[in-house]
């Protein structure tokens, strides 16, 4: 998944993508470099962003879909509101990223229900503007295990179908560094949910804080969490070096023998 962010203030790459030639040059360049699915965002959900309302949210959406449509690829789009999330299903969306797990809008469930489209429940503690506030957790992986199928259980009952439903346990949204790397490290253990896994990781401050290095200098330590989300059972993952990221996809899949004779 290629992640395309229309915000003036994303964490890697806010502000860069912002003119029409721009938009277009880097929805092209994920393509060319091999996603599988686009993921537009036009609303920031970094540690500290505020809110934007629907219509500037969608206003800084319309130039990227026009961009995203042209590449022929399926289309994400990471929103959390249900306006939003109908003019990206009218244009075509296959999916909704929601980084509130249908909380934040109580339109969205039966918008995802009746449209058929795929959607994303993501673990998030608080919100954009106040989760890294010295998030706490009795225990990390028990309670995001427990948030992610009390909201399948949700959605089932809101009638969304169960092969439309995917899980993220949201690294970097609500949670220290010790416990994204604990989460990274016992992934495996979130597939007895039966649902597809999206990670997102790329270039993330938990890489950076292990590293000491800035969001542009995170390659290898993506890197390596793809690799290692792909072993411990990821079907997706998020990332902006979608080139680089494939390669590591490919790599991880022909050692674990997804797709392939794994007698040789």
């Amino acid at each position: 998944m290629g992640i395309f962010n229309a915000t003036p203030d994303s964490f890697y790459d806010g502000g860069l993508h912002t003119n029409p030639e721009k938009i277009q040059s880097r929805i092209r360049q994920l393509a060319d470099e091999g996603a599988d699915l686009l993921d537009l965002g036009a609303e920031s959900s970094r540690p500290g962003a505020a809110s934007v309302s629907q219509d500037e949210e969608i206003e800084r959406l319309a130039p990227a879909f026009d961009a995203a449509l042209n590449t022929g690829l399926p289309v994400s789009v990471d929103t959390c509101k249900a306006g939003v999330a109908a003019y990206a299903i009218q244009r075509g969306a296959i999916m909704i990223n929601d980084i509130t797990a249908l909380r934040h809008d109580p339109d969205m469930a039966d918008l995802i229900a009746q449209t058929g489209v795929m959607c994303v429940l993501m673990h998030m503690q608080g919100t954009p503007e106040t989760m890294q506030n010295a998030p706490r957790y009795e225990n990390v992986i028990n309670d995001v295990y427990d948030f992610l199928a009390r909201r399948v259980e949700f959605a089932l009952a809101r009638n969304i179908r169960e092969n439309r439903i995917w899980i993220d346990p949201g690294f970097g949204f609500g949670k220290t560094v010790e416990q994204n790397l604990l989460l990274l490290r016992r992934l495996d253990e979130f597939t007895r949910l039966g649902m597809p896994i999206l990670i997102g990781t790329s270039n993330k401050s938990m890489i950076g804080a292990v590293l000491d290095a800035p969001p542009s200098d995170r390659m290898e330590g993506t890197a390596a969490t793809v690799a290692l989300g792909i072993c411990k059972g990821v079907h997706c993952v998020r990332v902006h070096d979608v080139r680089s990221m494939k390669r590591i996809a490919r790599m991880c899949d022909a050692v674990m023998g997804k797709g392939g004779n794994e007698n040789g």
